[in-house]
């Protein structure tokens, strides 16, 4: 993997940590876009994922894109690129969550927001601060925000460009958990152990019917989550659950 990534796997396999280490705050270089978007394909392929964490390091997130490669030519490319990866992270079929230490700013939020939880440490720093610079948030941000937020919060906080710390990040619900400074892993740590324990297969569906039908009207959201579980309901992994629950043992889940 590039040197600007780091994929680390747990003991079992079930975890993934993806590590960006790229100069300068990883700033999303179009570099960095396409050694992120292979290592999250990578991981997606492996087989017995249950979790994936992306995290960066030196005590940084991403302070966002690297302004320097927007040139009318260059960004012809990297946007393209850069909604791949977004989209990728979306789809990608197991639980994700950002691991946020320092600056998460700009495209770094939009990777974020990608993720299925952000968890925080204390040190943490977040905002789309895009329109300062004449553009706005061109990954995500306009339409992940208010669904995290609100719309009338997310207009504020995108209007504004302000930088929000952790702890009224916290209150707001820009992040999910947050941790004292340097406990994002730890806490991440055991989100994984609790996840591990349960269906890969019911973990994969439950995310689908919650991606899916976001957004929907009831009707079609039921749909939705109707379409998840009779994917599930006949799988090797409900039969393990409904045997081990009978049998009163831990399960053994195949995983199909």
């Amino acid at each position: 993997m590039s040197a600007v990534i780091e994929v680390i796997a747990s003991r079992d396999g079930a975890w993934r940590r993806i590590v960006l280490n790229a100069p300068r705050g990883n700033l999303l270089s179009l570099d960095l876009v396409r050694a992120l978007g292979a290592a999250v394909h990578a991981v997606e392929s492996a087989r017995g994922i249950k979790w994936l964490t992306i995290e960066g390091a030196a005590g940084e997130f991403s302070f966002g894109a690297k302004i320097q490669e927007h040139t009318p030519d260059m960004m012809k490319t990297v946007l393209p690129e850069t909604h791949r990866l977004f989209k990728r992270l979306l789809a990608f079929p197991a639980p994700t969550a950002a691991l946020v230490e320092g600056r998460c700013l700009g495209g770094g939020f939009e990777l974020a927001l990608s993720c299925d939880v952000i968890v925080a440490d204390s040190t943490a720093v977040v905002g789309l601060p895009e329109v300062s610079v004449g553009v706005i948030p061109g990954g995500g941000g306009t339409q992940l925000l208010p669904r995290r937020v609100g719309a009338a919060r997310a207009a504020e906080l995108v209007f504004t460009a302000r930088r929000v710390e952790a702890r009224e990040a916290r209150e707001l619900g820009l992040v999910d958990q947050l941790v004292d400074e340097g406990r994002d892993r730890a806490e991440a740590l055991d989100l994984a152990s609790r996840m591990a324990a349960n269906s890969p297969v019911g973990l994969r569906a439950a995310k689908r019917a919650l991606r899916l039908g976001h957004g929907l009207d009831l009707r079609a959201g039921l749909e939705v989550e109707d379409a998840a579980w009779r994917a599930v309901a006949f799988s090797g992994d409900r039969a393990e659950g409904v045997a081990a629950f009978n049998e009163k043992r831990a399960p053994r889940w195949p995983g199909e």
